[in-house]
């Protein structure tokens, strides 16, 4: 039986606005040959970094991962994919996430309950919306969160070339896994995954809803982000491991994310974690990220082994994958044109 394929995916800066310069990274990413280009919604908004990229490249899929769904309405939403679907030829993925309750409430002022369930029915709403436009039919979603029931000929872009839009959600534990596989294209599992998560855990669940929607489980693909440990001396590694211990420390406080801690064992750490991180004592979280951590959550390899070490790990249980490093044009070039020859083929 052939092997899975491990497909390479870039994103752009999390820490940085992506529109000065989103036509450089999105030509670059397509130069270099990935397979996507993804946009997550942080400080900036996702979705104009992408309708430059849409406007400079030719095949590159683009995405996002993820845009914040509840805070918007599912016709805004809609709006917004099917305008870069139609814009970049089918090639646009619209990746959607729930957040957590305190940003949902306090820094969005949106509603949070049920953030499954309403997730469930924002997509239904997303799907009836976009259909009523393709085919010119009555709009006439009723659901237990949202309901749209007005569409006149004025307000309506009318259809696309390219109308069925792959929805991702992303997710860390069982109820939005098993969600993706009911009703959805892919699942981005979060950078806080390790292997026997999403063999024991994220996987199942996602088979799970997939069996229960009465679909192939292989429909769902699955993308994750990967913390590696790099570089062509011991000082940059070490900085490497020095940054990702801080990372793992970061997202590990966060209660929402026990469940992955829980698999290996590790409550106590993350009840800790979660201690230091309300009293702000940063400093002190990463010395309880000792070496089987890091050796669980990241990948660490010299970088003309980290191809094959990034199949060893995720092949079989990621679609794609995308490396928690920034992707900047003319840095490391190389190292990234390496990387995508030997998991992409080009």
């Amino acid at each position: 039986m052939e092997k899975a394929m491990l497909l390479l995916d870039a994103a752009f800066q999390v820490d940085a606005n992506p529109l000065p310069g989103a036509a450089e990274v999105a030509k670059a990413a397509e130069a270099l040959g990935f397979a996507a280009l993804w946009a997550p919604e942080t400080a900036h908004n996702p979705f104009l970094a992408l309708t430059i990229a849409a406007e400079h490249t030719q095949q590159l899929t683009i995405g996002t991962a993820v845009a914040i769904a509840f805070p918007r309405s599912p016709m805004v939403t809609a709006q917004i994919a099917w305008d870069l679907a139609g814009f970049s030829g089918g090639r646009f993925v619209l990746g959607l996430g729930t957040q957590v309750k305190a940003h949902i409430e306090r820094r969005f002022s949106s509603v949070w309950d049920s953030p499954v369930g309403r997730l469930r029915d924002y997509i239904g709403a997303l799907r009836a919306i976009w259909h009523c436009w393709q085919t010119g039919g009555k709009l006439d979603y009723r659901g237990q969160y949202y309901q749209h029931t007005l569409m006149t000929p004025f307000f309506s872009p009318g259809p696309i070339a390219h109308p069925d839009i792959p929805i991702y959600i992303a997710g860390v534990n069982t109820g939005l896994a098993h969600l993706a596989g009911e009703v959805c294209d892919g699942f981005h599992a979060h950078p806080l995954t390790s292997a026997r998560y999403l063999r024991e855990v994220l996987r199942p669940q996602i088979a799970a809803g997939a069996t229960a929607a009465g679909r192939d489980p292989s429909a769902c693909a699955i993308a994750g982000s990967a913390l590696v440990i790099t570089g062509n001396d011991k000082t940059e590694r070490e900085r490497m491991r020095a940054m990702v211990r801080q990372q793992i420390a970061f997202y590990a406080s966060t209660p929402t994310y026990r469940a992955v801690l829980s698999c290996h064992g590790w409550d106590a750490v993350g009840e800790e974690l979660s201690r230091l991180a309300a009293q702000q004592r940063w400093a002190e979280m990463t010395g309880l990220i000792d070496d089987t951590m890091v050796a669980t959550f990241a990948v660490e390899a010299d970088p003309a082994d980290l191809p094959a070490a990034l199949k060893e790990r995720y092949e079989g249980l990621l679609d794609r994958v995308a490396l928690y490093i920034p992707f900047i044009p003319g840095e490391r070039d190389d190292f990234w044109r390496h990387l995508t020859t030997s998991l992409n083929g080009r």
